[in-house]
C-alpha cells in the first residue's frame, strides 16, 4: 500500500493497494468537511480494505497533509494492538516454526503488506504525539511497535524476503523510541531502548545502526547519568561486559571506527573527537595513537595527524617519539609556525636538561609568531621559554652561564605572569623556581597564592607549602599544612602528602610516628588494590595514586637511619618485587653495605644506580664521599664526581661538605673552608625533599 504524487501544475496524491491506484481528491475533499466515516468508506470500497487498513491510510494522508490533531484523531479511532493481535501467527504454527522453520523463511501466515501498514500507523501516531509535546505517551506508543514486531516476528526479522516498507518502519521505530525517551528525560528508559536496538535483530542497515550506536555513546558520555551494566539476559559467556559508561561508550566509538575504516559506512569526524574525549579521560592516549595510526590516508591531512599523535604520545610519557613526530611537523617545509606545535615541542624539551637549548629555540618561535589573534598565546611562549631557560641552567657548564640563565628565566616567567597575572600553573611555577633559587620568603608567597587562587583544590599547591616551611625548618607549621591537605584530599589522592608526613616526622626524630604513617599507606595500597584491582598506571601519573614502591623504599632509608639493617633488607626486598631496576634502590643497598662496613659493596651498588641513571646525583655525593677518605690517589676522582654533582645540583649540602672534606684532605684548607661554610649555610634551609619532586 503506496502513497505516489503526480505534479501536472496541481499536486494530486494517489494511493495504491491490493493492486489497485486510487485518488485521493474526493478522500481529501471529505475530510476538509470533518467527514472521517465518509472518507474512510470511500478507501474501504476503493481499494478493498479492511477497517484498521483504511482509518490507517486515512491517518497517514491527514499526517503527511500536515494536519497532526485530525491524524491523531484518526489513529486514535483505530483498535491497533486487537489489528495487530489479530495477525499473529497461531501458537500451534509457532511451535511447528520452531521445530521445521530456517531462521531466514518469511512468516506465511502474517500477511507482511498488513503488518506493514497497521504498524507504520502506529508510529506515525507515536510521531503525531511528539509533534504536540506528549513525549511520554509518544515513546510508549513507538514502544508498541517492537513489541508488535516481536510477537509477529518472533525469532527475529529475516533477513531476505521482507516488505521494504515493514522494514523501513521498524528501523524508523528502533531509531525513535531512545530519542522519544530522551526527549522525555527518561534517560535510563532511554540507554535500555538503545541497548535493545543495538542487541535485538532488528535486521538494521549500517547507517541505521551506526547512527543509534553514535547517539548512545554521545548519551553515555556527557547524559550526565550512570548506565550500569547491561541485563544478564543480554549478556553472552565469554564476551566484554563494560563496567560502566565511559568502557561502554569507547566500545560503541571503536566500533564505529572500525566501519569507517572497512568502509562500511560514511567517515564522520565527531566520532573521533568524542573518542579523543573519552580515552583521554581514562588516560589511554596509546589506544588513541592507535586508532589515529589506523586511519586512512588523505581523512586528516598529514601535519594534523603528526601533531595529534604527537600529543597523544606525549599523554602516555613516549616523549621522544612525540618529539620526532614535531620536528616534522615543524620543519621549514610543512608548518614552521604552527603555535600549538610549537608549544608541545617546547613542553616536552623543557622536562628534558638535554633537550633544553633546542626548546628555547621553539619557545622562542612561539613569541615571535604569537600576534594578532594569536597575541594571547605569547603568555604562555614566556612560560615555556621561562621552563627551558631553568632546566638549561642545570646542565651549564660555568656558574656565570648558570647564574645568567637563571636570570633570564625569571624574567622570562615574571614577563609571562605580567601578561596572564591569574594562570596558576606559572604563578606555581615562579614559587618552584624561587625554591630552588632558595629566596624561601619569594617562594612561600606564591606557594600561598597558588592555594588561594585554586582554592586548595590542587594537590601540588599544599605539598609545596609544606617543603617549604620545610626548608624554612618550621616543622610543625608544614605538619599541619599537610594534615589540612590530607583533609581536603581523597584518600586515593594522599599517597604524596602522606610520603610528605612520614619524612616531616622524621626530621622531628619522631621515627615510630613516622613508621606508623607508612603502615596506613600500605593499607591504603591494599584498599586500593581491592577497589581497582592490579594498578596499570603510567608513570607520569604515579603519584595520583598511592605509590607502593616509594612507600616500601621510604620505608628501607628510615630503617637505614635508625640502622635496623635487618628491617630495611627487607622493605627493600619488597620494593624491588615491585620494580626490579631501580637506581633509587641501588642507592639504599648501597646505604645498607655502607653502613655495615661493606664498602666495595657499597660501591658496586653506587656506580650500577649510576649505569642506570648517569645524573643521579645522591649516588655521585656518596661516592665521592666514600672516596674522600680513601686516601690521596682517589681525591681527584672524588673532587670531580663532586664537582658534576654540584653543576647539576648546586644546592645539594652534602656534595659541598664532601667536597670541603676533599679540600682539606688535599691540603687545600681555604677552598675547604668555602666549601663546610656553602653546606652550613645550605643546611639551614634544607628541604625534606626536593622541590624539583613536586609537579
Amino acid at each position: 500500500m503506496e502513497f505516489g504524487e503526480h505534479d501536472r501544475g496541481i499536486e494530486v496524491r494517489e494511493v495504491y493497494a491490493n493492486g489497485v491506484w486510487m485518488k485521493t481528491t474526493e478522500v481529501e475533499a471529505k475530510l476538509d468537511e470533518g467527514n472521517i466515516q465518509e472518507a474512510e468508506s470511500s478507501l474501504r470500497e476503493g481499494l478493498s480494505l479492511n477497517f484498521e487498513e483504511a482509518r490507517s491510510l486515512l491517518g497517514k494522508l491527514e499526517y503527511q497533509r500536515g494536519n497532526i490533531e485530525g491524524a491523531l484523531r484518526v489513529f486514535e479511532g483505530i483498535d491497533l494492538q486487537a489489528a495487530i493481535q489479530r495477525l499473529q501467527p497461531p501458537i500451534a504454527e509457532k511451535v511447528t516454526s520452531r521445530r521445521g522453520r530456517s531462521h531466514s523463511e518469511p512468516l506465511h501466515a502474517v500477511s507482511q503488506h498488513a503488518a506493514s501498514l497497521v504498524l507504520e500507523a502506529i508510529y506515525l501516531k507515536a510521531k503525531s504525539l511528539q509533534k504536540l509535546g506528549r513525549l511520554s505517551e509518544a515513546a510508549r506508543e513507538c514502544k508498541s511497535v517492537l513489541d508488535a514486531v516481536e510477537r509477529l516476528f518472533y525469532q527475529g526479522i529475516p533477513d531476505v524476503q521482507v516488505d521494504n516498507k515493514l522494514q523501513e518502519t521498524v528501523s524508523q521505530a528502533v531509531e525513535l523510541l531512545p530519542e522519544l525517551w530522551k526527549q522525555a528525560g527518561h534517560y535510563h528508559d532511554a540507554i535500555s531502548a538503545y541497548r535493545c536496538a543495538l542487541l535485538s535483530q532488528w535486521n538494521l542497515d549500517n547507517d541505521c545502526c551506526t547512527r543509534i550506536q553514535k547517539r548512545f555513546a554521545v548519551l553515555l558520555l556527557y547524559g550526565g547519568v550512570e548506565a550500569g551494566p547491561p541485563s544478564l539476559a543480554v549478556q553472552i559467556d565469554g564476551s566484554y561486559i563494560p563496567k560502566n559508561n565511559l568502557e561502554e561508550a569507547i566500545l560503541l566509538l571503536m566500533i564505529l571506527m572500525r566501519k569507517f575504516i572497512l568502509g562500511k559506512t560514511q567517515w564522520d569526524p565527531s566520532v573521533m573527537e568524542h573518542l579523543t574525549f573519552a580515552l583521554s579521560l581514562c588516560r589511554q592516549t596509546p589506544v588513541l595513537a592507535k586508532q589515529l595510526e589506523e586511519i586512512m590516508p588523505g581523512v586528516y591531512h598529514r601535519v594534523d595527524r603528526w601533531n595529534s599523535l604527537a600529543l597523544c604520545y606525549s599523554g602516555a610519557g613516549q616523549d621522544d617519539a612525540a618529539l620526532n613526530l614535531l620536528r616534522k611537523s615543524l620543519h621549514k617545509h610543512e608548518r614552521p609556525n604552527d603555535l600549538i606545535a610549537l608549544l608541545l615541542a617546547a613542553k616536552i624539551c623543557s622536562e628534558d636538561s638535554h633537550l633544553a637549548a633546542e626548546g628555547v629555540v621553539y619557545a622562542q618561535r612561539t613569541i615571535n609568531n604569537a600576534q594578532g589573534i594569536d597575541e594571547h598565546i605569547k603568555s604562555v611562549g614566556l612560560r615555556m621559554l621561562g621552563l627551558c631557560l631553568g632546566m638549561q641552567a642545570k646542565v651549564s657548564s660555568s656558574d656565570f652561564e648558570r647564574s645568567r640563565l637563571q636570570s633570564e628565566a625569571l624574567k622570562s616567567l615574571g614577563g609571562a605572569i605580567a601578561l596572564d597575572c591569574n594562570n596558576t600553573d606559572l604563578i606555581f611555577e615562579l614559587g618552584i623556581q624561587y625554591a630552588e633559587h632558595r629566596n624561601l620568603n619569594a617562594a612561600l608567597r606564591y606557594a600561598k597564592k597558588f592555594i588561594d587562587v585554586t582554592g586548595g583544590s590542587i594537590l601540588k599547591g599544599w605539598r609545596l607549602l609544606a617543603v617549604v616551611l620545610s626548608a624554612q625548618q618550621r616543622f610543625s607549621e608544614a605538619e599541619v599544612v599537610t594534615d589540612a591537605a590530607i583533609d581536603e584530599t581523597s584518600k586515593w589522592e594522599q599517597g604524596p602528602l602522606l610520603r610528605l608526613k612520614a619524612k616531616l616526622k622524621l626530621s622531628q626524630s619522631l621515627h615510630m610516628d613516622a613508621i606508623e604513617t607508612y603502615r596506613h599507606l600500605l593499607a591504603l595500597v591494599q584498599a586500593q588494590r581491592k577497589s581497582f584491582g592490579p594498578l596499570r598506571i603510567f608513570p607520569q601519573f604515579e603519584d595520583d595514586k598511592v605509590n607502593e614502591f616509594e612507600i616500601w623504599h621510604g620505608l628501607a632509608n628510615l630503617y637505614s637511619s635508625l640502622s635496623h639493617w635487618k628491617d630495611a633488607e627487607i622493605c627493600l626486598g619488597k620494593a624491588r618485587e615491585l620494580k626490579q631496576y631501580s637506581y633509587e634502590a641501588l642507592h639504599t643497598e648501597g646505604i645498607l653495605r655502607e653502613g655495615r662496613g661493606q664498602i666495595r659493596e657499597a660501591l658496586a651498588a653506587y656506580i650500577d644506580a649510576l649505569l642506570l641513571e648517569p645524573y643521579y646525583v645522591p649516588c655521585k655525593v656518596l661516592i665521592g664521599g666514600v672516596l674522600s677518605n680513601r686516601g690521596l690517589k682517589v681525591l681527584p676522582v672524588a673532587r670531580s664526581l663532586l664537582s658534576d654533582a654540584l653543576r647539576i645540583d648546586p644546592t645539594n649540602r652534602k656534595a659541598w661538605y664532601y667536597l670541603g672534606i676533599v679540600h682539606r684532605n688535599d691540603g687545600r684548607i681555604a677552598d675547604a673552608a668555602d666549601c663546610f661554610q656553602a653546606a652550613s649555610m645550605l643546611e639551614e634551609f634544607d628541604p625534606i625533599e626536593s622541590f624539583s619532586s613536586i609537579h
